[in-house]
């Protein structure tokens, strides 16, 4: 087939560019858009993705990225996504090593990058896709329609619906169109099945670019080698995975959970229709659409169930020009343009497997393509018949995607502005209040998180971990009782619940019920063994009961287990000492500051015990270096000043004496020692004279 210019192209409002310039221009909209999230904060999920994933550690194995999720579970573990990217993680621990840590910055940049490569490549891509690739009398490369494409290229570059993917650190998506000569090519389609494995171990949708090779000629050989490679590869995937698909919470996706499979397949076209109206108009973003937020249609007299039809509407009549239309590059064009809309989505869609969430706008970055691509032939098609206004009305909406787009990047900048941004958008949204109180909360503001807890609560009362978090603030306000309904509602609710198990006994322990406390400790380590504050707890508990012997192999198992555990470490100390084991606690100090070598509260804790044994200059020492390291304690100095004043350095003693009462002037004991002291330099001021 001869390919012809589409007719529309030259009627495009945009000027025609040369290859150089368009790219340039299409770039330099992409980092318009979204430059301002470069020095963000990792926030969101990207402290589980980037900042606890051990993966990205130098010091770890590399060879564990290649068996372990995107979030570094093993894929083996019923826990696990089972979402498999290995070259994601990857290039997050180049990041690590290039940026010398954990330093968001270099992320953002490269995600950011990314997305100007991509938006530049696209051009290629949608004008294959509109009108082929010719080639002039000296091999290079012409297009037929450099406008379209150029146009589709810079509403792909500005879209909203993109910021989740590019200012998110955690995303990395990418997008790419396979592209060669014009003859087909057995070795063309296998380098296209290799390049598409090479995609899926960044991105699940990866498996979709295969779609690049219904471009070409040889249609029926074509198929058949792309519909074997593509299952050899989620064959191959499908094993990696643990041949079982990930488990998934009825909050995270209520409508796969829904009572019958009319309802089912009813939200699932709704959840659609929401998507297809995120890329018409991407005005209503959130960074979370679960607990709540797109309430399930239960019945046909629910109104939203004109969305869907309306989709649907859309779509038979974009198909049947397709399919009929008589202009063959319009055929083309919205063909391959439903083709690229419709395909990546699929793996996101519910339809072969559950997943984990509502929507999720990172899941549109390559539909977007052809969301664009049908959106340049839009504006093409209106231009050849209303001339008025066409390029105020293109330049309008180019410069509204770009606002909103950098609107939304500022957005993600920071998890305050970020989780502020959804309170408007998903109101009934449980996961979001409760995000916005857990921000306030570790800013310190917690009258102000109780609020938003609460709210998550009453939205979602099954909701574990905003009850959980809820009673930890009740408890440090000493509202011990309602934080022990909460706690103990948690538990009832999620049993396996580790932490909601400990502060229950945290709260137990402080109401007095020793024995319940204790039980509920041992549950939490009973649900996670490996629990060094849960072990710091108990022994605490322990502490308060004399059961000195429990309470020593309690903190010695939070040592074992986390061997930099200060607190465990002191208290032993602390414990050694006023039972009279001062060798022991001497021993038991010494090993501690071998791990912590500047941890002033084991020195201070050491000082004390050397000083009982009278081994004052070396008592001298811990307290001189735990001054040194924190100065203003004032227990610190007062205690160094009796140890003069035991030892007979009596000036030095005064000294001492005198700075803890004027860090602390109540400082119990020290006043009467200082007054003591006082009275000793005027007896022996008179003995002198």
């Amino acid at each position: 087939m001869v390919l012809s210019e589409p007719y529309w192209d030259h009627h495009i409002p945009l000027p025609k560019l040369g290859p150089l310039q368009s790219r340039l221009v299409t770039a330099f909209v992409a980092l318009v858009c979204f430059i301002n999230s470069y020095d963000g904060d990792f926030v969101f999920d990207d402290s589980e993705a980037i900042i606890n994933n051990k993966d990205l550690n130098p010091d770890t194995p590399l060879s564990n990225i290649w068996k372990n999720d995107f979030w570094g579970s093993n894929l083996s573990s019923n826990s696990s996504h089972k979402s498999y990217r290995p070259l994601t993680v990857l290039t997050f621990r180049i990041n690590y090593l290039l940026a010398g840590g954990l330093h968001p910055i270099g992320f953002h940049v490269l995600n950011v990058a990314l997305h100007c490569v991509i938006s530049v490549l696209m051009i290629d891509v949608f004008a294959i896709l509109i009108g082929g690739l010719v080639h002039d009398g000296r091999g290079a490369k012409l297009s037929l329609s450099p406008k379209a494409s150029f146009l589709a290229a810079l509403f792909f570059a500005s879209h909203p619906v993109h910021t989740e993917s590019v200012s998110r650190v955690g995303i990395r998506d990418s997008a790419g169109c396979l592209c060669g000569d014009k003859k087909f090519s057995v070795l063309w389609i296998f380098g296209s099945i290799l390049l598409c494995a090479v995609a899926m171990l960044c991105k699940e949708q990866g498996i979709t670019v295969l779609i690049g090779g219904l471009v070409r000629s040889g249609l029926l050989m074509r198929l058949a080698l792309l519909f074997l490679g593509g299952s050899f590869l989620l064959y191959a995937r499908w094993r990696i995975m643990g041949t079982g698909p990930p488990s998934f919470t009825e909050v995270d996706n209520p409508a796969s959970f829904a009572e019958n499979v009319i309802l089912r397949i009813v939200n699932y076209n709704y959840y659609y229709s929401l998507n297809a109206w995120l890329l018409l108009c991407p005005w209503w973003l959130c960074f979370d659409w679960s607990m709540g937020c797109v309430p399930l249609i239960k019945s046909a007299t629910d109104w939203r169930i004109v969305w869907p039809l309306l989709l649907w509407c859309c779509l038979m009549g974009l198909v049947y020009q397709a399919l009929c239309s008589q202009d063959s590059n319009k055929r083309r064009t919205l063909t391959f343009g439903l083709v690229l809309l419709v395909i990546p989505f699929l793996p996101a869609s519910n339809l072969f497997f559950r997943v984990g969430f509502v929507i999720a706008e990172r899941v549109l970055y390559l539909s977007s393509a052809g969301y664009c691509l049908i959106l340049a032939y839009a504006v093409g098609f209106c231009s050849c018949h209303w001339k008025k206004h066409k390029v105020s009305a293109t330049l309008t909406l180019l410069c509204v995607n770009v606002a909103r787009s950098a609107q939304r990047s500022q957005q993600w900048r920071s998890e305050q502005s970020l989780f502020a941004s959804a309170l408007s958008v998903c109101p009934l949204n449980a996961k979001v209040h409760y995000n916005v109180g857990k921000n306030l909360a570790d800013r310190g503001n917690q009258s102000a998180a109780v609020k938003y807890y609460r709210e998550a609560v009453r939205l979602h009362p099954k909701y574990v971990h905003a009850m959980n978090n809820l009673g930890n603030i009740l408890k440090e306000r000493n509202e011990l009782k309602e934080a022990e309904v909460l706690l103990s509602a948690a538990v009832n609710i999620q049993p396996d619940f580790a932490a909601a198990w400990m502060n229950l006994g945290i709260v137990q322990n402080s109401l007095k019920k020793f024995d319940k406390a204790e039980q509920s400790y041992w549950n939490a380590i009973r649900f996670r063994k490996k629990y060094p504050d849960c072990y710091y707890n108990l022994g605490r508990l322990y502490a308060d009961l004399n059961r000195s012997i429990d309470a020593l192999n309690a903190w010695r198992n939070a040592t074992m287990l986390k061997p930099d555990h200060s607190l465990a470490w002191n208290n032993m100390v602390i414990l050694l000492d006023n039972t009279g084991n001062l060798a022991q606690a001497e021993l038991i100090g010494k090993e501690a500051l071998k791990i912590l070598p500047k941890d002033h509260t084991i020195m201070f804790s050491l000082a004390n015990v050397l000083g009982k044994q009278e081994k004052y200059k070396e008592s001298e020492g811990f307290f001189l270096n735990a001054l040194k390291i924190n100065p203003n304690v004032a227990s610190c100095h007062g205690n160094l000043a009796v140890l003069y004043h035991r030892w007979g350095k009596l000036d030095l003693a005064k000294r001492h004496y005198e700075l803890s009462l004027r860090l602390d002037p109540s400082a119990p004991g020290t006043k009467e020692n200082y007054n003591m002291l006082k009275r000793k330099l005027e007896l022996r001021q008179r003995t002198v004279g």
